[in-house]
């Protein structure tokens, strides 16, 4: 009897052999595609949750920093270790209406100064003279005696800084996407293309307000470059399961994942490797927005992307169409 239930086990196991957890997670990317569209989505529609609510709570839709609001910047010279949590919270006690920030300045990580910004006006000499002092006072240290840098950015110029950049990033998504649609001369292949240069975007835009990072014009140039590398795999995949013959449609897309996987991968690494390593504030804010709108772009190219030519791909099958 027990060589028996053995031998129908070993044949249960052969008719039903078990499916690996690749094999698993395959089957569901394949079979399960329309639901699993629900997950880009979502990330979409969080994103712009908080956009608005930021919107509502503050009246902008980013933190800005004094170069796109205007305002004054103090460098004070000091290469010993300071606790700059502290220092922000007692300056911002004696400017409660204002925006304080406290950053160190660093060369060889070994720290050599810090900065000070508040959106104050810098003409206001009054106001200037108390940003000083409260910085004195906060550095036990005598500002008089010391050769602090200070730089002055009005208000006004600030904005017209803020609108020139938004029309910059505005202008070349616009050109992006024209170049999308004369390329691919169809409508859903191309409006899949840039709603995930777009939602990479407004992802990597929601995660820098909640880690509540303020945004200069290096941020504005980091979502400028985010566009290119969005655009990248989308047009990669897109390309290769609509102008390519070859093989079935899932086999195109596997292909795909392969290459795009391997330079996001690759770009992901370079950025980590660079925000970890280099002392300059801009080019660490600039490292972190796109590692945030890389991480996106996995979701939304080989999930949202994906989903949507495959939908895209069935319907024209259904009338004849052979993709």
């Amino acid at each position: 009897m027990e060589e028996q239930n053995i031998e129908q086990k070993k044949v249960q196991q052969n008719i039903h052999p078990k499916k690996s957890l690749k094999q698993a997670l395959f089957e569901v990317y394949d079979k399960k595609y329309k639901l699993l569209l629900i997950i880009p989505f979502i990330m979409l529609f969080l994103a712009l949750s908080q956009i608005a609510y930021q919107i509502y709570s503050t009246g902008d839709f980013i933190k800005r920093d004094v170069s796109l609001k205007g305002g004054v910047t103090v460098t004070v010279p000091y290469e010993q270790n300071i606790d700059v949590g502290q220092l922000e919270k007692q300056i911002s006690s004696q400017f409660p209406r204002n925006d304080i920030g406290v950053r160190t300045l660093r060369s060889a990580g070994a720290v050599v100064g810090i900065i000070f910004e508040a959106d104050i006006d810098g003409n206001n000499k009054e106001e200037v003279s108390k940003l000083l002092s409260s910085i004195g006072n906060s550095l036990k240290t005598d500002m008089s005696k010391v050769d602090y840098g200070i730089e002055i950015i009005g208000s006004s110029l600030g904005a017209s800084f803020f609108k020139e950049s938004l029309i910059a990033l505005a202008v070349a998504f616009l050109f992006m996407g024209l170049v999308v649609f004369i390329y691919f001369r169809t409508l859903i292949p191309s409006a899949a293309v840039i709603l995930a240069a777009f939602s990479d975007m407004v992802v990597a835009l929601a995660v820098i307000n909640l880690m509540d990072v303020k945004i200069g014009t290096a941020g504005i140039a980091a979502f400028l470059m985010l566009i290119g590398y969005s655009v990248d795999t989308d047009i990669l995949l897109t390309v290769r399961v609509l102008k390519r013959k070859e093989g079935t449609v899932m086999d195109r897309i596997v292909s795909s994942i392969k290459t795009g996987m391997t330079e996001t991968i690759t770009a992901i690494v370079a950025v980590t490797v660079a925000m970890l390593v280099t002392q300059s504030e801009v080019i660490r804010q600039i490292m972190l927005i796109l590692l945030i709108g890389l991480i996106a772009d996995i979701f939304n190219t080989w999930i949202q992307n994906v989903g949507l030519l495959r939908i895209y791909i069935e319907k024209k099958a259904k009338k004849g169409v052979v993709v």
